[in-house]
């Protein structure tokens, strides 16, 4: 038998209590743990407990385990990686989630968790400022949301007979081929593997000197495709993409995907989220003409992990992609009511739609954007104080949403491996400080530090505190 309601209510307060704590207090932890691999599970029996445990001595080893051993991305420093906050009305959601233990494959086992993801995907798509015809399902990350929309796109066409005779051993098959900037996300890659295309046909096209995709070496490409027997299937734009945060030329790539018949699936597991923010959204001009978009709300809307969120106006092609019903799942209901089982692999599949909900009602449209709105705001203010220190300090990329890209070169110095040891160099002081915790990427062959704001915590004094480190760890 399962602990009494009794005992759950004494140590659940006890333990909201700590989670207010650590909300609270979250600054005074070191962002980054000073932890070597291995060392947490060092700290741990190797078998299980025969005997069970009380809760509070479970519970005692969330301070002696847990924290020490946790990177705290809810930590106002937290600059590296693009952020997540799990915010008071997200934790909430989760905590219901979690006693209900509602499972949506079907619309019958839990009429309102398949409901409120209608309504929620829905709601996001208004707030995105997206017209009618978008059909919306919740996923656990883009990198699923991603690969069901190559999955899609795959299936556009009945006459390639995929989904019943699959790829392998087949001469009558042509090469399928994906195209994606040369900055487009791995995930692409991925879906590509498991999709059984291969990463030999995943096309990097390359990009202007803003880091964005050359719509006219994309139509090159697919006319040289063509000329070789191949079948180009799929085109995937970036809106923010992850290293420097571009935006591909959604409008001009959609234009060649119409003339071509192509699927042309967006990107926008961070800069999507930017939707919100009405006077950014001609940043994402042609989005009207996609196929399928993904926007994460465990990224920049304030959504506890996990939470990706796939739009398409192709959900027929996502069903015939996946749906496959067995005696022991018909219903009833038939095709009166939605399944989402039927639009991706997942049976099983979390109530993720009531955290959604939660966090929208509690910051409101207005409140979302001006939040977003003011990520960005701190993100130019530290550009501002790298390109105000000359001494060496560069900014490196356009600053379209809330990430910066930077570098600093000693005088005189142009070897790059030199270079790129000095910024490391300084990356590894500013997060040995535990303060604030930054990451670093590639720009062509140039190694350059990141700082990408997108915690609900993280304010202009943080961002001072930032660069101050990075001033003191130049030396």
């Amino acid at each position: 038998m399962d602990l009494s309601p009794d005992e759950y209510a004494r140590h659940a307060h006890r333990l909201a209590d700590w989670i207010a704590t650590y909300l609270r207090d979250v600054e005074t932890y070191d962002v980054l743990p000073a932890v070597k691999p291995g060392a947490i599970r060092a700290q741990l029996p190797a078998s299980p407990p025969a005997a069970a445990e009380s809760l509070e001595t479970i519970l005692a080893d969330l301070d002696r385990v847990v924290l020490p051993g946790a990177t705290h991305w809810n930590h106002p420093g937290f600059l590296a990686y693009f952020a997540n906050t799990a915010s008071v009305p997200g934790i909430l959601g989760e905590m219901v989630t979690a006693a209900l233990n509602l499972n949506g494959m079907l619309w019958r086992t839990s009429p309102v968790a398949t409901e409120l993801e209608q309504v929620v995907t829905d709601w996001l798509r208004q707030l995105f400022g997206m017209g009618d015809g978008w059909f919306g399902m919740i996923t656990d990350t883009a990198s699923i949301s991603t690969m069901y929309a190559l999955a899609a796109a795959r299936e556009r066409d009945p006459a390639l007979g995929i989904r019943q005779r699959g790829m392998a051993g087949r001469s009558d098959l042509p090469r399928l081929r994906v195209y994606g900037s040369e900055h487009a996300h791995s995930s692409v890659d991925k879906a590509a593997m498991t999709l059984g295309l291969g990463l030999e046909n995943v096309v990097r096209v390359a990009s202007d000197a803003e880091f964005r995709l050359k719509p006219e070496m994309l139509a090159r490409a697919i006319q040289a495709d063509r000329a070789q027997g191949f079948r180009p299937l799929a085109v995937v734009a970036t809106a923010g993409t992850t290293s420097m945060t571009s935006v591909d030329p959604i409008a001009e790539m959609a234009t060649i995907c119409q003339r071509e018949s192509l699927w042309l699936h967006v990107d926008g597991a961070y800069g999507g989220s930017a939707l919100a923010v009405p006077e950014m959204r001609p940043l994402f001009d042609g989005l009207e003409h996609a196929d399928s978009v993904v926007i994460n709300p465990h990224k920049w809307l304030f959504t506890p992990m996990d939470c990706s969120v796939l739009f398409t106006k192709q959900p027929k092609v996502l069903r015939r992609a996946f749906s496959l019903v067995p005696e022991y799942l018909t219903t009833a209901e038939g095709d009166e009511a939605l399944n989402y089982m039927d639009y991706g692999l997942q049976l099983g599949r979390r109530f993720r739609a009531l955290k959604l909900w939660m966090v929208v009602r509690a910051f409101g449209a207005d409140g979302i954007a001006e939040r977003i709105r003011y990520h960005c705001q701190l993100a130019q203010r530290f550009a501002e104080l790298v390109r105000a220190a000359g001494d060496g300090w560069k900014v490196c990329a356009p600053v379209p949403f809330s990430t910066v890209c930077f570098r600093h070169v000693p005088e005189g110095e142009t070897d790059e491996a030199e270079i790129a040891a000095h910024n490391a160099t300084i990356m590894a002081r500013v997060n040995e400080s535990g303060e604030v915790f930054i990451s670093h990427t590639k720009l062509g062959d140039q190694y350059v530090l990141r700082v990408a704001v997108g915690n609900l915590r993280t304010s202009e004094a943080t961002i001072e505190r930032a660069w101050e480190l990075m001033r003191k760890a130049v030396g």
